[in-house]
């Protein structure tokens, strides 16, 4: 179980996923970035009982390059690169994100 914790790290809520989860019943998830698909599908659905998974589509999402402007001067740095899944559940399942609020 604390294996499965480590390959999802947290959902993605934004206004275009919530769109997407009423929609296409699609939900995304920040992952481990050696996760496989297989790895995600079989942690989604032990992580959340009675969920099945019909399809995992998966991306990597680049680290911007952000600056700062400061009175000492020009900072600048960059986001961290992550992994984004996309996993799409069977019509009728659904995965209660704010269960833990």
């Amino acid at each position: 179980m604390e294996e499965l914790k480590k390959i999802i790290k947290r959902p993605v809520i934004t206004e275009k996923y919530t769109e997407r989860r009423e929609k296409y019943n699609q939900y995304a998830f920040e992952v481990d970035r050696r996760a496989n698909k297989i790895q995600i599908r079989q942690a989604i659905e032990a992580l959340y009982p009675g969920v099945r998974v019909l399809e995992v589509r998966t991306m990597i999402v680049r680290g911007k390059r952000k600056t700062q402007y400061t009175r000492r001067g020009v900072l600048t740095g960059r986001r961290p690169t992550w992994k984004k899944a996309i996993v799409t559940l069977r019509p009728g399942d659904k995965i209660d994100l704010f269960e833990g609020i």
